[in-house]
């Protein structure tokens, strides 16, 4: 008796210790890891190196005071930064001014892209009217064709504003931010609207039946449910805006009034005072922008936040 009760405590001895820690898997094989996973490390650090490298060149060169990229070769050869300093003490070339001009803009323009875009998306997702689908079907065909092939017709047509408001006609901040807004409602709207469709409509029927409209549940409910897609579109809008160069170095004029797109460019573009260097710095500075707004919303970006609304 006494030795069956033995066997049987020190089976569930073996069997408690077998759950607190398995034992270790053995390992597998290299031909087989490498088939399996392996490969996989060798393409991430082959592509995360294809990426970098151009990041890496561009920061050396802005700290060799040489001028040419070709002086660039042989990565942080160089420890000067006189282009970053050279960047602020130019009367020629405010990059200050740009700096700040570039960021209100791109702000701006991104604040404004989100809520008129959600707006529509909103009124196309949740009401019925005519000529909705005609609509929808219009702005998708109006995206078909390129901003760049109505350049003219903008000119044109700030010149004619600019005799009325010059407020808001060629060379005004103002007026590029509104072309900027023009150009990027239709696809916006359409990305946007996509994404208000997967939010489920019984939110709206029961914020309804407690009295809520229309404009109070896109408002207090809807616009917390698609926060991602907001983060994305605000994200895209501020990028594309700051790299934008044809459209502001056609409406904006005055150096002070210009964007670091078109002004990086007066660095390089006259042919006996080419500056590789300090327009690498001026690179690197403006790349901040971008990599900050894109690491304050990328909690947004990742997480859904429509997981769990309806019980």
């Amino acid at each position: 008796m006494s030795t069956v009760k033995d066997e049987s405590t020190t089976a569930i001895v073996t069997q408690s210790a077998g759950v607190r820690g398995e034992a270790a898997a053995p390992r597998r094989p290299f031909k087989k890891y490498f088939r399996e996973t392996g490969w996989r490390h060798i393409v991430g650090i082959a592509i995360g190196a294809f990426a970098i490298f151009p990041l890496l060149y561009v920061f050396s060169a802005s700290l060799n005071p040489g001028g040419t990229l070709l002086t660039a070769n042989s990565l942080f050869s160089n420890f000067d930064f006189t282009s970053y300093t050279a960047l602020f003490t130019s009367s020629q070339h405010p990059y200050g001014a740009w700096f700040m001009n570039t960021l209100v803009i791109g702000l701006v323009t991104a604040f404004f892209t989100v809520i008129l875009g959600a707006l529509a998306a909103y009124s196309f997702s949740r009401m019925r009217f005519t000529g909705r689908r005609f609509s929808l079907t219009s702005l998708l065909v109006v995206q078909m064709f390129p901003q760049m092939l109505a350049m003219v017709a903008i000119f044109l047509l700030m010149v004619r504003i600019g005799d009325i408001f010059p407020a808001i006609g060629l060379n005004s901040q103002i007026g590029l931010i509104m072309v900027y807004l023009g150009g990027a409602l239709g696809a916006n709207t359409y990305l946007m609207y996509g994404f208000f469709n997967t939010v489920p409509a019984s939110i709206d029927e029961a914020a309804k039946i407690d009295g809520a409209g229309h404009a109070r549940i896109f408002f207090t409910i809807i616009l917390r449910l698609v926060a991602p897609i907001l983060a994305v579109v605000g994200l895209l809008s501020f990028i594309g805006t700051c790299s934008e160069f044809v459209l502001a170095s056609v409406i904006l004029i005055d150096p002070d009034k210009q964007t670091l797109a078109v002004g990086l460019y007066k660095f390089v573009a006259d042919e006996f005072s080419k500056n590789w260097s300090v327009f690498a710095a001026g690179a690197v500075l403006a790349a901040i922008l971008p990599v900050a707004l894109f690491l304050a919303l990328q909690k947004y970006i990742v997480g859904g936040l429509t997981a769990g609304s309806v019980k």
